[in-house]
């Protein structure tokens, strides 16, 4: 029978639900992920330091434990309400793991051989980060690469939107973006940004070349200092009557445009 914890003031607790700060991320090189899907994700490519699992969690996702202790991980049997002090979501999902921080750098992202690299610039959204992070992973990004003033990427809104995707591509926080655009360029990467001033993305348009997508503030897009640093300004055509796509969606857009290009030569 094993322990169950039920006191959110207990020693282990408090310290994890420090973690929802990113202080406290920064001082302990760690960050708390929620849920099954993420979890599972963490405890496979990253190291998971303790897991706080409610008894009937445990039981429908048994291979999440046993990966979690595989890699000599703590599993700590909690309480509902344990569980849900250490989360941000409305709805907890039964398991919250301490994971600690992956070590990537600027080069994990771009470097040589990269063929297709995300900056976010002034990104604040958390949804919009983590979902963008999603689509990067599923037209197999080089990687993510965030602005000092976008999103912390591993705050837990960011780190639940990502769907585990956090994992598998190399995300990187607080860019000079200058100073990223600059090493695009010196890779033989384009530099092309989305913003609605720009020329509609087209066919004619070299999508296949390797490309470094900058993508900006869900208000108020990039600033025109910004602009000026990249070779191309691109906008997606609307062809009803929507003001507009979130950020999300058009990063979704043009970065299958940039993959399906690069596949097909």
């Amino acid at each position: 029978m094993h322990e169950l914890h039920t006191n959110v003031r207990a020693s282990n607790v408090v310290r994890a639900r420090r973690l929802l700060q990113k202080k406290f991320r920064d001082s302990e090189g760690a960050f708390l992920v929620e849920g099954p899907q993420a979890v599972r994700e963490a405890a496979r490519y990253a190291h998971v330091r303790e897991v706080f699992v409610t008894a009937e969690t445990a039981q429908r996702y048994p291979e999440i434990i046993s990966a979690v202790q595989e890699r000599r991980g703590l599993v700590c049997f909690a309480s509902d309400e344990v569980v849900a002090h250490l989360t941000s979501a409305v709805t907890p999902q039964g398991i919250v793991a301490v994971t600690e921080m992956p070590n990537h750098k600027v080069s994990s992202a771009l470097h040589s051989e990269s063929r297709l690299v995300v900056t976010l610039a002034y990104v604040r959204d958390p949804g919009n980060a983590g979902s963008v992070m999603r689509v990067a992973d599923a037209v197999g990004a080089d990687g993510v690469l965030a602005t000092t003033e976008s999103v912390d990427l591993h705050n837990s809104k960011v780190v639940r939107a990502s769907a585990g995707s956090l994992f598998h591509v190399p995300c990187v926080e607080e860019v000079d973006l200058a100073e990223v655009i600059e090493r695009a360029r010196s890779f033989g990467l384009q530099v092309f940004a989305a913003d609605g001033s720009g020329e509609t993305l087209s066919d004619a348009m070299d999508l296949a070349r390797p490309t470094m997508w900058v993508f900006g503030n869900e208000a108020w897009g990039i600033p025109d200092e910004i602009l000026s640093l990249v070779d191309r300004v691109v906008a997606l055509p609307i062809y009803g009557k929507a003001e507009s796509l979130n950020l999300a969606t058009a990063a979704a857009v043009c970065l299958y445009a940039s993959a399906q290009a690069q596949r097909a030569n």
